[in-house]
């Protein structure tokens, strides 16, 4: 059953915000953190850089510090 939309309007009516469900506010950032890392992922693969073993990249990071 899709979620019956909720605002908070001011004096007039004009909508000022939305009321969400906390399970469904849970739901978007968990399905907003999924995109941004296959936004991040695509990113990399179309950037043309060399792709480095991950013990490798924790090697490389812990000698420059």
């Amino acid at each position: 059953m899709p979620a019956r939309e909720r605002y908070v309007v001011d004096e007039k009516g004009a909508r000022l915000s939305v009321v969400l469900d906390i399970d469904e506010y849970r739901r978007l950032l968990a399905e907003l953190e999924e995109l941004e890392a296959i936004r991040a992922y695509d990113t990399a693969k179309t950037s043309g850089d060399e792709a480095i073993p991950f013990e490798q990249a924790v090697a490389e990071i812990e000698r420059q510090q």
